[in-house]
């Protein structure tokens, strides 16, 4: 596996360096040499600059540094600032020795008790690894493929309360890539219970709530289009969403790139970057009608290709600070123990794997009282209608009782009620063919 920048333009201005003007000579003349030399220079000294921040303990400019144009420049540098950024620890640990939050000394996974999903990981598993590394053997594939299972497999067993979703897998697979299989233990546990929670609850009900802001935030940016789309569901997002768009991107320079700013940004940030691919597709979008969102739906579920990755994060990253999710009028649905609201502030360290179970349980809680109120509702609705029509029959039925009862015996109506009869009570009565002044059917009448 080779590491690579995922753009091959020259940067622009950085916070950290500023590059060397771009003189537009042509390839191997003087100029494209000087431009070569100016850019290895700029990324030098911003892998020093990725280095000192993470072993200072400066979030803020890990931050910065991995939102800026080439992210962490590569996977050397990702190795150290990537669990950086996932809070458990301030440099790679090369030496082995344990992330934080994680017990030194935890049962073997293998001498756990199986997953309830484990099947259904075997089976992603085997379909790993298609795009991407391109240079692999058979006996490396299967490899890769053991070592993926395995990842997959430890951190479902360490916490066996996580739900396995498809999609997970390729997720696990660009952490493992990066990050390697002993490393990426703690990595997937940590993105799994402080990034993507929401996604690993037992219901779809979390992610919908995700989807659901989706809309929200296209009104603020382009009302014309969010009406144009609206007769869709906001579902089309939820492949390249749900998987940190590591089942959708093919390149993995591109994928790596995109889990730096990721792991820097806020859990809804992946949201954000749809809604900006979204705006950037608007004339194409509007030439499909609008009372076609099966096709609207077809075109949105599929990324563009290619993408300006660069360009799409920058846009990102200032419509976040424009529109808050809290400034978006789904952003009340969200559970307060949801990842989302949760971890809303990006220069804190996540909370520690212990206190995101906690918030899982509860929330996994909230959503079982729901479900109860949900069920004990739709049984009161179905009782009731049930209730209503016995009633309906039975009064159907006594009234036709009492039509043929006075029609044998001659009897008036009026002569048992009486002339006091209200006009509901007659227009109900003639409704089933009886008269108030006398008996009548329907079927009698000339």
């Amino acid at each position: 596996m080779k590491d690579g920048n995922p753009s091959s333009a020259p940067p622009p201005p950085s916070p950290v360096v500023k590059p060397e003007s771009d003189d537009g000579a042509v390839p191997l003349s003087p100029g494209s040499v000087s431009r070569s030399s100016s850019r290895d220079r700029w990324s030098a000294e911003k892998v020093e600059a990725i280095k000192e921040a993470c072993r200072a303990g400066n979030r803020r400019a890990v931050v910065e540094l991995a939102t800026s144009r080439d992210g962490l420049i590569s996977d050397g540098i990702r190795r150290e600032a990537w669990p950086f950024l996932l809070g458990y620890g301030t440099a790679y640990h090369e030496k082995g020795a344990p992330p934080t939050d994680i017990p030194e000394a935890r049962p073997s996974w293998k001498a756990l008790p199986p997953h309830r999903d484990e099947d259904q990981v075997k089976l992603d598993v085997d379909r790993s690894f298609i795009y991407y590394p391109t240079n692999l053997s058979p006996r490396e594939l299967k490899t890769r493929k053991m070592e993926l299972l395995d990842l997959i497999v430890e951190v479902l067993r360490q916490h066996p309360m996580l739900c396995y979703f498809q999609g997970f897998h390729d997720i696990c697979q660009v952490l493992l890539l990066v990050l390697g299989p002993t490393h990426a233990v703690a990595a997937v546990e940590h993105i799994s219970l402080l990034r993507i929670r929401d996604f690993m609850l037992p219901t779809m009900s979390p992610t919908s709530d995700h989807l659901q802001l989706l809309y929200p935030l296209l009104y603020s940016m382009d009302p014309k289009l969010f009406h144009h789309i609206s007769r869709t569901q906001p579902f089309f997002a939820l492949a390249a969403t749900l998987t940190l768009y590591a089942h959708e991107i093919q390149e993995y320079n591109s994928i790596a790139r995109l889990f730096d700013t990721f792991l820097a940004m806020d859990p809804v940030f992946p949201l954000y970057l749809f809604a900006e691919i979204v705006l950037r597709r608007r004339d194409e979008l509007f030439e499909i009608p609008n009372d076609e969102p099966e096709m609207l739906h077809s075109i949105l579920s599929k990324l563009p290709k290619p993408l300006d990755l660069e360009d799409l994060i920058s846009r990102a990253v200032s419509l976040l600070e424009q529109q808050p999710p809290e400034s978006l009028s789904t952003w009340h649905k969200v559970s307060s123990r949801s990842v989302l609201k949760t971890s809303r502030n990006p220069d804190k360290s996540p909370s520690s794997l212990s206190h995101a179970e906690k918030l899982f349980n509860q929330q996994w809680r909230e959503l079982e009282r729901a479900r109860k109120r949900r069920a004990i509702f739709k049984a009161i609705v179905k009782k009731g209608r049930i209730t209503l029509l016995g009633l309906t029959l039975l009064v159907g039925i006594s009234a036709i009782g009492l039509g043929f009862y006075l029609q044998k015996s001659g009897t008036g109506i009026n002569r048992i009620l009486g002339f006091s009869v209200s006009p509901l009570l007659r227009r109900l009565l003639a409704s089933i063919g009886i008269d108030a002044g006398g008996v009548m059917f329907p079927w009698t009448r000339e």
